[in-house]
């Protein structure tokens, strides 16, 4: 008797057939190589790894994007201030330009009343002059007055002082103006100050 036989006498059955098992795994097709399943895990890994690096860095230039839009904006805002403000303070200039001269004419027409010659023809030939000025002056800024006489009551253009009987004008309608108002366009600067005509009372 061998050496090898007298091992198998000696080794149980159940042992033998565990042997046998492990040998039968190892050889058959298909098993599982646990080398295989560590280097899949880390390949799995890998991938996680790249995608979350990818997605991180669209996050970023997401994030970088936004960063950007309402840096933009801010400078939008801020240039569309200044150039509202550059356009009112450009208005005003040219307000007080006009208005500049018209106190020229108001000056040489009060050092003329005050002179020798001063007539009463002259000073009114020169208020109309400077008034004319100042009219010319209010056009070139859209700027209109508000003369209602004879047309009906607005409250939202004329503000009555008071209300008086008159036969001649209808009731509601403006009996007489006395402060023109002014309006720039369609914004009014100041309501007329006008008396509304009413119906007479009974006797």
């Amino acid at each position: 008797m061998t050496e090898n036989e007298d091992d198998r006498k000696k080794k149980p059955e159940g042992e033998e057939a565990a042997e046998s098992s492990a040998a039968d795994a190892t050889e058959r097709p298909g098993a599982i190589d646990p080398a295989e399943t560590d280097e899949t895990a880390e390949n799995e890994s890998d991938s996680l790894q790249a995608a979350l690096d990818e997605a991180k860095a669209r996050a970023e230039e997401n994030w970088n994007q936004f960063l950007r839009a309402r840096a933009e904006m801010e400078n939008q805002r801020r240039r569309a201030e200044k150039d509202v403000a550059q356009a009112r303070q450009q208005a005003l200039e040219k307000l007080a330009g006009e208005l500049l001269a018209v106190k020229d004419s108001l000056e040489m027409g009060v050092q003329a009343a005050r002179g020798e010659e001063a007539t009463v023809e002259k000073l009114a030939e020169g208020s109309e002059l400077t008034l004319r000025m100042f009219d010319q002056a209010l056009e070139k800024f859209s700027i209109e007055p508000i003369n209602p006489e004879g047309e009906r009551f607005d409250p939202v253009k004329h503000e009555a002082m008071a209300a008086q009987e008159s036969t001649d004008a209808e009731p509601n309608t403006v009996l007489t103006v006395v402060q023109k108002g002014y309006r720039m366009g369609d914004r009014l600067l100041r309501p007329a100050m006008v008396i509304v005509a009413k119906a007479p009372a009974d006797s």
